[in-house]
């Protein structure tokens, strides 16, 4: 009797999680497609020959003590910027890029994604990119919405990134009881049979 009860015990566990795996398959199921493409795009950034992120240039030194003030280079992207994007683009600056090794420093601007990379050393234009790989960054995350709305607090990010990863945690514990549950409930059954 005892043993009818946990097999019924194991197939009731095994309904409720198959109820919680489906339900949140369907529910997240646009989420996890874009996570997934994103992602997939994001491992292969440095290897899209310059699609999704360009490479980085070399400059002429890679001593600091032969490179422009960082203020100057600042001056030196932003005039490129207008002289080659648009007169009329923002210059608000997302990030600095030092690349010693390379060399060259990357401006990365707020406003359309675009990088400029200079020569430390001599200030001079090495590459104009267009940051695709930041901008799909942003939708894996999610933080793409908050700057739509420019929350500033990043709080969808936060709600999503949580939410996305409870919901592969979930995915994984049920997924993993959906494969093993089965096989310990034969290999239960087996056991039972045969000491009868």
């Amino acid at each position: 009797m005892t043993e009818n009860n946990s097999r019924k015990r194991q197939a009731k566990l095994l309904r409720i999680f198959r109820k919680l795996h489906k339900t949140t398959g369907a529910f997240l199921f646009l989420f996890f497609f874009i996570v997934s493409v994103t992602g997939l795009l994001l491992g292969w950034k440095k290897n899209s020959g310059g699609l999704l992120q360009s490479k980085s240039y070399q400059g002429t030194s890679v001593q600091f003590k032969d490179w422009l003030p960082i203020d100057s280079l600042h001056k030196n992207a932003c005039k490129i910027v207008h002289d080659s994007i648009s007169a009329d683009s923002t210059l608000e600056l997302e990030r600095i890029e030092i690349k010693k090794d390379k060399g060259m420093v990357k401006f990365i601007f707020a406003e359309n994604y675009w990088g400029i990379q200079l020569d430390g050393a001599t200030g001079k234009l090495l590459h104009i990119e267009r940051r695709r790989s930041d901008i799909i960054e942003k939708i894996h995350d999610g933080s793409i919405v908050d700057d739509y709305f420019k929350t500033g607090s990043g709080f969808f990010k936060l709600f999503y990134t949580t939410v996305m990863g409870f919901a592969l945690l979930l995915f994984t514990i049920t997924g993993f009881w959906l494969w093993y549950g089965p096989k310990r409930m034969k290999r239960k059954s087996l056991s039972d049979n045969s000491s009868k």
